[in-house]
């Protein structure tokens, strides 16, 4: 299993570090109206968000097919179910 770090880096800017065969980086930006709307108002942090959103991505493709540098709700254009994935993988966390 891939090990994610998701660290703060300014004002809804995070650096993803996922160590896998290769070990990439990523910059991802998660606002918190995002975060509020997908998690249904339930207690979830950023980094758990982004955390639980690669391992979804993990699950479909390898991390050095993720984009370098995206804003998390991204991902549902290249993968329709992902809000709704999500919201049941943060529920039943």
């Amino acid at each position: 299993m891939a090990k994610i770090s998701v660290q703060l880096v300014s004002a809804e800017k995070y650096e993803v570090t996922v160590e896998a065969g290769t070990t990439t980086t990523h910059e991802v930006t998660l606002s918190r109206s995002y975060l509020e709307r997908v998690s249904g108002g339930k207690a979830v942090t950023a980094e758990h968000m982004i955390e639980t959103s690669f391992r979804f991505l993990l699950a479909r493709e390898s991390n050095t097919m993720i984009l370098e540098r995206f804003d998390l709700p991204v991902i549902g254009r290249y993968f329709p179910e992902f809000e709704g994935v999500i919201k049941g993988m943060l529920v039943n966390r």
